[in-house]
């Protein structure tokens, strides 16, 4: 029997970070990466922008791919694409949201610390979060532009700049939070540099693992979570596809291979200029 798939989706590299936890929980599972970097960043564009230029590249993907769970690796996409997503596929779909609660539990002095992108920040639904999940605690947001920029140039081997980062993290040392939330999935490839910036943060607290447990759940519900468990032949390379929308990263998959997620074959201006001409 063919290994399980799974097709991880974002609008540049930050999925990479979901995709080698996935690895790491289900190693058995073959991943296909999807980048819609020629529409980066989805934060200044519109709603339905990012709503046809997503349900049109998975779609596609799907048909190129066949998978068993997609993941859409991706804050801004995940607040306004998902119902759309699950109504034009059988394919479960799973989303991500910022860690409050995690957060707001494993947080000492009750200082959170929110690092997302400007658009996220702004959405009533964190609100919602953040009134339910922590009610009690001094929940500090910062939606710095430079954050998914500079994750994305890493890829391009351009070192992060510290100082510009101490300066955007400001804010949450004057706060003294004991505990940040990555609430965009381009910010753990940013952690060295944003650890150097607070280094008494106790928790540094992300979505990758709980995406992880829920591809896992949906692949037991299948009958698929032992395959997707133990390593196999289609488990090496952890990626069998990587498609950009754009043009590829010069250097991604030495990247992804020092992520734990080498990568069979990186495919750029996927799927060519017709497919996602709607977009």
């Amino acid at each position: 029997m063919a290994a399980p798939r799974v097709l991880v989706f974002d609008s540049g590299v930050g999925g990479l970070s979901v995709a080698a936890c996935i690895h790491q929980a289900l190693p058995g599972v073959e991943l296909v990466y999807l980048a819609d970097n020629a529409g980066f960043p989805y934060g200044g564009q519109s709603e339905q922008v990012v709503i046809s230029r997503c349900c049109d590249l998975i779609a596609e993907c799907l048909d190129q791919f066949p998978c068993e769970v997609v993941v859409v690796a991706c804050n801004t996409a995940s607040t306004v694409v998902l119902p759309h997503l699950r109504a034009i596929t059988e394919v479960p779909v799973v989303g991500v949201v910022p860690a409050v609660k995690p957060a707001a539990a494993c947080s000492v002095n009750r200082r959170i610390g929110l690092l997302a992108t400007p658009a996220t920040v702004k959405r009533p639904y964190l609100d919602e979060l953040i009134a339910e999940f922590a009610a009690d605690c001094e929940v500090v947001r910062i939606g710095h532009p430079g954050l998914v920029d500079w994750a994305e140039q890493l890829v391009q081997g351009s070192e992060p700049p510290q100082a510009e980062i101490d300066q955007a993290m400001l804010p949450l040392r004057t706060a003294a939070v004991d505990t940040v939330v990555l609430g965009c999935t381009h910010y753990p490839l940013l952690l060295p540099w944003l650890r150097k910036s607070l280094p008494e943060v106790e928790a540094w607290v992300e979505s990758g693992e709980a995406i992880a447990r829920r591809v896992g759940h949906l692949l037991e519900h299948g009958g698929r979570l032992i395959e997707a468990e133990t390593p196999g032949a289609g488990a090496d390379p952890a990626v069998i596809q990587a498609c950009f929308t754009g043009a590829a990263p010069s250097d991604i998959s030495a990247f992804m291979m020092e992520m734990g997620i080498a990568v069979a074959q990186v495919a750029g201006h996927w799927p060519g200029v017709t497919a996602a001409g709607s977009a």
